[in-house]
């Protein structure tokens, strides 16, 4: 097994993360969870169910122009029967920001209708984004402002700092996203976090994460690799003979003809990121669950 590919998330880390998003769920109505489309398991953190409670919940499916709509679709499904409320959208573009409004305000009616029962003053409904690092929340957060002139000041009883942005007539959405830790022990989804560009580039085993990316792709998609790099049968036989026969493609050679493997590695990976290779979803909802190999510590926070 090779060593994990990913910077660890110290105790004391999720510790902090675990309180402050415990504090910001206090203080909201209803809580946003954003996963990417393409790993909706691999950037998922179970911790988040204990904390949201018994509050509305909604999973959003972020960047689902990148991912196999087939699969968002099965995903959706997944969700559902499970008695959440998923949407996908993309927050680049916009895409599904007025479904998510008008979803937010119709799982709150019930909490706007119990503060009518007891003749308090209607207020604005709240809410929160949670996801892990570089999944969108910050991007959702301003395609939903729109621009800066709409972020209040703050109120008296926040912490400094905390800002509520209107959106619509009814809805406060809190200006600080609520960052939950990745499953980094799991080192499917981690290979899977580092793919997709969850996790910074330069703290990852690049040859391990591409081995896990060619291994799925040779598995599920083997005609998307022979239609992009041109590659014959025999360059098909495992992942290191894809890799090089992909380097020598691309004229990834440094002297003596030698492939450069980290080029092509670059290369591969930014095909896969810029959808050069289709549209991909790589975790699938039947998959079998992760178990760490024999020896292999787990690190559940």
């Amino acid at each position: 097994m090779a060593d994990s590919p990913i910077v660890h998330w110290f105790p004391g880390h999720m510790a902090k993360a675990t309180r402050m998003i415990t504090e910001y769920i206090k203080k909201v109505d209803v809580v946003i969870e954003l996963l990417d489309a393409r790993i909706p398991r691999s950037s998922a953190n179970p911790v988040i169910l204990e904390l949201i409670g018994q509050k509305p919940h909604i999973i959003l499916l972020n960047k689902v122009d990148l991912a196999d709509a087939k699969a968002t679709k099965e995903w959706t499904e997944f969700f559902t029967q499970q008695g959440i409320t998923v949407l996908a959208i993309d927050s680049k573009s916009g895409k599904g920001n007025k479904k998510l409004v008008s979803t937010v305000e119709r799982l709150s009616k019930p909490i706007i209708d119990r503060w009518v029962a007891k003749g308090i003053r209607s207020r604005s409904i709240r809410t929160i984004i949670l996801g892990i690092p570089n999944v969108g929340k910050s991007t959702l957060i301003n395609s939903l402002a729109g621009s800066a002139a709409t972020r209040t000041a703050n109120k008296a009883g926040h912490t400094r700092g905390q800002q509520w942005v209107k959106i619509g007539k009814n809805m406060e959405l809190l200006d600080t996203p609520g960052v939950l830790w990745p499953k980094l022990e799991d080192q499917r989804a981690a290979a899977r976090l580092a793919i997709t560009g969850a996790i910074s580039d330069d703290v990852y085993d690049l040859e391990y994460v591409i081995k896990q990316l060619l291994n799925h792709l040779l598995t599920n998609t083997p005609n998307i690799l022979v239609e992009r790099y041109k590659l014959k049968e025999e360059e098909m036989a495992d992942v290191d003979t894809i890799l090089e026969s992909i380097g020598r493609r691309r004229g990834c050679l440094v002297s003596g003809g030698v492939v450069d493997l980290d080029k092509a590695r670059r290369i591969i990976l930014q095909d896969y990121r810029n959808t050069k290779l289709g549209t991909i979803t790589l975790d699938q909802v039947d998959e079998e669950p992760y178990y760490p190999e024999d020896g292999e510590e787990t690190h559940n926070g």
